[in-house]
């Protein structure tokens, strides 16, 4: 009986020794998911406030360059108002200065127009009709002249006038049938050396200065 007793009382401690084992188990899971739990919402405490720093450095951020164009804008403003004052009186003492001067200013005497000089027209010579060329050698350039009016001497002025020849020249040596002649009369025709191509039925005048 007593061999039974200790068996049962060594079953029991065995049991209670597996039972307590399990036990243990049990809390050290149950602490271990504790852990875990903690860390994990450790982590998300951190990313969150991690997250609100973010948050506060952009605000920050963006507050400071707001900040900075308010600024930029009201120097701006101040520098535009400056010039404008700056102008304005600029423009204000030239306005001064003109009408100064417009008052000091004399009245400018009226210029009187200018009186037009016409020139004088130049002398026309006298030109009298005394003949005209019945030939022309045009290898010696000698104009054969047929006197119908007046006289004509060496070193008078002549001007032969046609439709396409108009010259004027003095008077050379005339020669009257080969014979030099000084001075050629009315009915009289005598070869003169020209300076110009003549021509037939041309006019020839006497210019008299």
């Amino acid at each position: 009986m007593a061999a039974r007793k200790k068996a049962k009382s060594k079953k029991g401690k065995t049991k209670a020794k597996k039972g307590s084992k399990k036990t243990t188990k049990r809390k050290t899971k149950k602490k271990k998911a504790k852990t875990k739990r903690k860390k994990a919402s450790k982590r998300k405490k951190g990313t969150k406030k991690k997250a609100k720093k973010k948050i506060k450095k952009k605000t920050k951020k963006k507050a400071k360059k707001k900040a900075k164009k308010t600024a930029k804008k009201k120097v701006k403003k101040k520098v535009k108002k400056k010039a404008k004052k700056k102008t304005t009186k600029k423009v204000k003492k030239k306005t001064k200065k003109k009408a100064v001067k417009k008052t000091v200013r004399k009245p400018k005497p009226e210029a009187k127009p200018a009186a037009v000089v016409t020139p004088a027209a130049p002398a026309v010579p006298q030109e009298e009709r005394i003949g005209i060329v019945t030939h022309y050698f045009s290898h010696l350039s000698v104009a054969v002249i047929l006197i119908e009016s007046g006289n004509l001497r060496e070193g008078d002025t002549i001007h032969i006038k046609g439709h396409t020849s108009d010259f004027r020249q003095r008077v050379g040596s005339m020669e009257v049938e080969h014979v030099t002649v000084a001075e050629a009369y009315r009915g009289q025709s005598f070869g003169l050396k020209v300076t110009d191509h003549a021509r037939e039925h041309d006019v020839v005048y006497k210019v008299r200065s």
